[in-house]
Parts: structure tokens; sequence; C-alpha cells
């Protein structure tokens, strides 16, 4: 038998209150990862606790906690600390992308992006 670190695919997390933005992600990630869904940032939070994901792809622009606030609360959760975030987003000024990086994320990409350019992101980091 294969050791589960060979068969094991890594787990994302996709975190956007679109659930067609998940599909569209799911489609391009799938074969790479194991994707899952959180529709805000509160269920961000209880589900990279309850089962931690390597990765979290988080939008910034939610209702109730955005991006910003959920990162902020990632970075400051001792289970969810050290957890890549890459924050996807459709603002791409310099003031948004530094306020990302100011809120602990480790990648910013602006939507619309390709999926190699996510990938590039992602494989930077993870």
């Amino acid at each position: 038998m294969s050791s589960l670190n060979e068969t094991r695919r890594q787990h994302l997390l996709v975190v956007d209150d679109e659930y067609f933005n998940y599909e569209i992600l799911k489609a391009g990630l799938a074969s790479k990862f194991e994707v899952s869904y959180a529709d805000s940032g509160q269920s961000c939070l209880a589900s990279a606790i309850a089962n931690p994901p390597d990765i979290i792809l988080l939008d910034v622009c939610m209702p109730g906690l955005d991006g910003y606030d959920t990162c902020r609360m990632l970075k400051h959760t001792p289970e969810t600390k050290n957890i890549p975030v890459v924050m996807v987003s459709g603002l791409e000024s310099p003031l948004e992308k530094q306020a990302g990086f100011d809120a602990g994320c480790d990648a910013y990409v602006v939507k619309p992006f390709s999926m190699g350019v996510l990938l590039e992101q992602i494989n930077t980091i993870v």
C-alpha cells in the first residue's frame, strides 16, 4: 500500500458568496486539489478549524465578514494561522492589494484571471 501522502491530494477551500465562482474554480482545480466550499467568512473560519485545508482561496467582497476581516481572523487563530491564503478579487488598485497583504494574505490575484496564473500563485506558496 502506498503512503497516505502520495495518494492524498491537497485540500483547497474556496470562500466566495457567489456559488458560480466556486463552480468555475472547482472545474479548473479539481484535477489537482480536493476542493471544498464556504459561502461566507464565518463558514470559512468554522470549516478551516474543523477540517483545515492546505490553502484557502478567499474572495474579498462578501457580505458580513469581508475577505480582509476573514483573513485577519484566520491569521490570528492558532489553528488556522499557518494556512496560506490567496485573496481573489475584482479590486485591483494598489491600495486594495496592500490591504490584502496587511490582512495577512500570502498572494493576491485579480479577477478575471487565467487558471494558469492562479495555479502559479498557489504552487509558489503551498
